[in-house]
């Protein structure tokens, strides 16, 4: 069954329900928000987890074996560092520390607290 969303940054969306990625546990700080949608734009090195519910949130993603190609997995999820925007692009930073683990076979995610001092909270996606 075909779904639509209407979103600021790519207008209005249809989609089929089977492409939802449900997050039991939602977010930290939008627990209430269960069911996304992870939006890839051809060539783009962000992807972009959209809220069903709420289209207007929106939480631009990196996929963090780009930076450490060690990085933690869990299991058959992709790990995720959801990145900070700035204008001045030395700015723009991604949390390592609490990524968003994402199994797109299974259409599930979850977000975790790495214990371990490694990964920082504000890592600079961009060096001068």
């Amino acid at each position: 069954m075909s779904m639509k969303i209407k979103t600021r940054q790519f207008g209005e969306i249809e989609f089929d329900r089977d492409l939802i990625i449900k997050f039991g546990a939602g977010l930290f700080g939008f627990e209430n928000l269960k069911d996304f949608l992870l939006i890839k734009v051809d060539d783009e090195l962000f992807y972009w987890l959209t809220s069903i519910d709420v289209p207007e949130i929106v939480f631009p993603l990196v996929g963090l074996r780009l930076i450490d190609d060690k990085f933690p997995q869990e299991e058959d999820n992709e790990a995720f560092g959801i990145v900070t925007m700035n204008p001045e692009i030395l700015k723009i930073t991604v949390n390592m520390k609490a990524p968003v683990y994402i199994d797109q076979t299974r259409k599930s995610g979850f977000q975790k607290i790495l214990d371990t001092e490694k990964y920082p909270v504000n890592y600079n996606l961009f060096k001068d």
